[in-house]
């Protein structure tokens, strides 16, 4: 007899990044780093964890938003939601009353991820698998039935996302043991937040480039003449070769993988982030000026659901040889279906648990392809790296088929609060995970929970004297 659903608990974790200045930008000064967290209980021993990240303040009302769509679990036998992950997602996203609260935006959507993500946890565990390799074992029919295609299809069909994924399909085994070889291609921007100082992003940045890492990001918007500044600084560590890891030769900038990347002689490229802080005038001039620095992307520029707005900004700055990228906070498939309609992006860059969940997730991954455009997931955020290295996996193997041109960003905060924490090797690349129990690789350690819980974890009542963001 199949597992039932039995109960659920939330958990409001804050970690007080804002102490360090991890993961401050333009828009976002002052990040604690949290965790809406989920666990799902059955009458059995299986259990799914699932997560939604925010930066703090606002935490709390998310769980509650969880715990809601939860409720709508409690007893269903999970072999019948395993079955088609899309009719459940349909299902979870239906309730007339919690729906009209988003619809599919905001609050409920974010909750709806953590809900999702957990269930798809707690199927890979129940078939002793990781979450990539979960669904890259699926046949096309199992894969294209657990997608949400709701208000997607004028952007791609049922049927044209079948014939995809069955073009795919004989070649995957080759893929698969080609990354398992090599690792997923990262990026990092821990050395480029915007409150380090000049010393640290150097330091940072030279320890990356000994790391393997040829994709660096750093966080633009506050100070025309402070960018500039740190961008020389960052660019002329990643230029010169004298940086590279021993025996280390410069790549080709001219490659397949780095040509219209605005590489420089080392191969090394640099992406800015401006966090949504600009009009579409104002962010068209501000990048232009930081032309010297030879960005190849300049991510949410403005609006995150604004299509048109990014739109005039790629079609202004084509001329400087710069793209657009954004999607971490495009709030579901639709704003991401009219950008890639309207030809408004470069990259394409999901969020795990912004959108709702991997059937959401898988969605924008399939129109994706469709359109051409690489998908560079956004993971800067605890347990986002856990996450994502599951659905760049899922892409390369079983639907772009490349992964050539993608870049997956690392963060080198917070993973030591999980069970299976992600990992780099020394190319600069994910490695791929490969533990049978460990999901969607979303578990935290108990103590961490114990620690962090917000208000009432051991660190939040043993610092009431120091000011953080919480």
């Amino acid at each position: 007899m199949a597992p039932k659903i039995t109960g659920y608990k939330t958990h409001d974790i804050r970690f007080p990044t804002s102490l360090s200045g991890d993961g401050t930008d333009a828009m976002n000064t002052d990040c604690d780093y949290s965790s809406a967290y989920v666990k799902l209980y059955t009458d059995s021993d299986l259990t799914g964890y699932g997560m939604t990240f925010t930066i703090g303040r606002g935490n709390d009302i998310v769980c509650m938003a969880i715990q809601e769509l939860a409720k709508r679990l409690i007893g269903k036998d999970v072999e019948e939601i395993f079955a088609n992950m899309g009719k459940t997602w349909d299902y979870l996203s239906s309730d007339s009353q919690l729906r009209w609260i988003g619809p599919e935006k905001g609050v409920i959507h974010i909750a709806l991820g953590a809900v999702d993500n957990a269930l798809w946890d707690m199927y890979a565990r129940s078939r002793n698998k990781p979450l990539w390799k979960l669904v890259v074992d699926m046949t096309p029919e199992e894969i294209v039935n657990a997608t949400a295609f709701r208000y997607i299809t004028d952007a791609i069909t049922r049927e044209e996302a079948l014939a995809m994924l069955k073009e795919k399909a004989a070649s995957r085994a080759e893929r698969e043991a080609k990354v398992r070889e090599l690792g997923y291609p990262a990026y990092v921007t821990s050395a480029g937040w915007l409150g380090y100082s000049d010393e640290k992003v150097a330091r940072l940045t030279r320890e990356a480039v000994q790391a393997g890492f040829n994709h660096f990001k750093m966080k633009v918007g506050a100070d025309r003449d402070s960018d500039l500044r740190r961008g020389k600084i960052i660019r002329s560590i990643i230029d010169d070769p004298q940086y590279l890891p021993p025996g280390r030769k410069p790549r080709d900038p001219n490659g397949p993988d780095l040509v219209g990347k605005n590489a420089g002689p080392t191969g090394s490229v640099l992406m800015i982030d401006a966090n949504q802080v600009w009009d579409v005038p104002q962010a068209i001039e501000y990048v232009k000026s930081l032309a010297e620095i030879k960005p190849w992307f300049i991510e949410e520029p403005t609006a995150p659901d604004d299509i048109l707005g990014h739109a005039t900004i790629r079609k202004a700055l084509k001329p400087y040889g710069i793209g657009v990228a954004t999607g971490e906070h495009a709030h579901n498939r639709m704003v991401f279906k009219q950008l890639l309609q309207a030809e408004a992006i470069d990259v394409c860059q999901i969020d795990s648990c912004r959108l709702a969940g991997v059937s959401e997730v898988l969605s924008v991954l399939l129109m994706a392809a469709k359109f051409g455009v690489p998908v560079c997931p956004h993971a800067g955020g605890v347990g986002l790296c856990e996450y994502v290295i599951h659905l760049s996996l899922i892409d390369y193997i079983a639907i772009s088929g490349t992964m050539e041109r993608n870049v997956l960003e690392f963060v080198d905060h917070l993973h030591e609060h999980f069970l299976y924490p992600c990992s780099i090797n020394q190319n600069g690349r994910y490695n791929v995970p490969t533990n049978a129990k460990e999901g969607y690789s979303i578990e935290m350690h108990e103590a961490s929970i114990a620690e962090y819980e917000f208000p009432n974890g051991s660190y939040w009542k043993n610092v009431r004297g120091v000011t953080t963001a919480a």
